[in-house]
């Protein structure tokens, strides 16, 4: 020996190993779940994000639809007559 006090015997530090290595599994475990969890949720805010852009889409042609109503009126209006002299 030399003389130093033993601290650890070489059971309790393979036991303190296994033991760690028991944690890490559970905590890769528990993030393999928070993981799939976050996929499914991501998952549903795209389905969620896809209908809000279809709904905005269709507003959107629906606006350009009635402007060009609107502007087509509004043109009717202003067609000069063509019997009138231009000044």
């Amino acid at each position: 020996m030399t003389g130093r006090r033993v601290v650890y015997t070489a059971e309790r530090v393979h036991a303190m190993a296994a033991a760690m290595r028991a944690d890490l599994v559970a905590m890769h475990e528990r993030h393999l779940a928070e993981l799939i969890a976050l996929r499914a949720e991501v998952a549903e805010l795209r389905g969620i994000l896809q209908d809000v852009v279809r709904a905005s889409r269709m507003k959107a042609e629906d606006d350009v639809h009635a402007l060009r109503r609107e502007l087509e009126r509004a043109l009717v209006g202003l067609e000069r007559d063509p019997n009138k002299p231009l000044h």
